[in-house]
């Protein structure tokens, strides 16, 4: 074999592995892309009923019904359409009516979610109470965050 022979096998096989590798990455990451619906696009949506899904809207004012200690029924709306939740367990301390959610849980009618978590968003002013504190008692606090 010649040596320009020799590179050519060896760019040929360095592009095979760089291929290689990233349609691994891509078919990984198609699997483990988590996206979630907004109430208006599930409603539209062909979903299948008893199928897992992620639903992300704002807890609508006045929806939050308290069934009894961990078991918790309320609305979140996108403002256009709105999906009714059902929820058994711990509510996220960040929790709040007119605050953004991401449900996740079980799509039993177009507009009804068994859910199985919930995540509380927050904005960019959220600060951690315990940090919060350290901040102020070593007189680092500098910004009035609501």
């Amino acid at each position: 074999m010649t040596l320009r022979f020799q590179r050519l096998l060896l760019i040929l096989f360095t592009l095979m592995l760089l291929s290689g590798s990233v349609l691994l990455i891509l078919n990984n990451s198609k699997k483990n892309l988590v996206f979630f619906y907004t109430p208006s696009e599930l409603i539209k949506s062909n979903l299948p009923l008893n199928k897992i899904v992620r639903v992300g809207a704002f807890v609508a004012k006045n929806s939050l019904n308290i069934i009894n200690a961990n078991t918790y029924e309320f609305r979140i709306t996108d403002n256009d359409n709105s999906v009714m939740v059902f929820y058994e367990g711990i509510l996220p301390d960040l929790f709040k009516e007119e605050q953004g959610v991401v449900i996740e849980g079980i799509l039993i009618k177009k507009n009804y979610i068994n859910a199985s978590s919930v995540f509380a968003k927050h904005d960019e002013n959220y600060m951690p109470v315990s940090i919060k504190k350290d901040l102020k008692k070593n007189n680092f606090w500098q910004k009035n965050y609501k």
